[in-house]
């Protein structure tokens, strides 16, 4: 079992950043690949970053890359996500998930946080 926290949600206005935080324990957590979802009002969640087991390989939805950089450091069994030129169409609750594999992956993972929501102001 891998346990998930997010932190670092708010509110922000259009143009602005922020950096989520998601704090594992349990299982090893640095075999794990990591992602970060999203889900907006009315809307299926969605895949928005994915991180390798190392760190050294990420991956983006369209609409974040270039703005969202995906991050981690094992040391403290955390993950980041830092949000840049943040868009109103970003506001949604984010979740930090976990998969078994330690390739990214877009789909199947194994273990979910509970969410902190983000929402950005025009």
């Amino acid at each position: 079992q891998v346990q998930l926290v997010e932190s670092g949600g708010g509110l922000v206005q259009a143009g602005g950043s922020l950096r989520l935080s998601c704090a594992a324990s349990g299982r090893t957590f640095s075999s794990n690949s990591m992602g970060w979802f999203r889900q907006a009002p009315g809307k299926e969640r969605e895949f928005v970053a994915g991180i390798s087991w190392g760190g050294v390989i990420s991956d983006y939805a369209d609409s974040v890359k270039g703005r969202f950089t995906i991050s981690r450091d094992n040391a403290r069994n955390t993950v980041y996500l830092q949000m840049n030129s943040l868009k109103p169409e970003d506001t949604a609750v984010y979740y930090c998930a976990a998969h078994r594999s330690p390739v990214i992956r877009r789909e199947g993972y194994d273990y979910w946080g509970q969410g902190t929501q983000v929402t950005v102001s025009s």
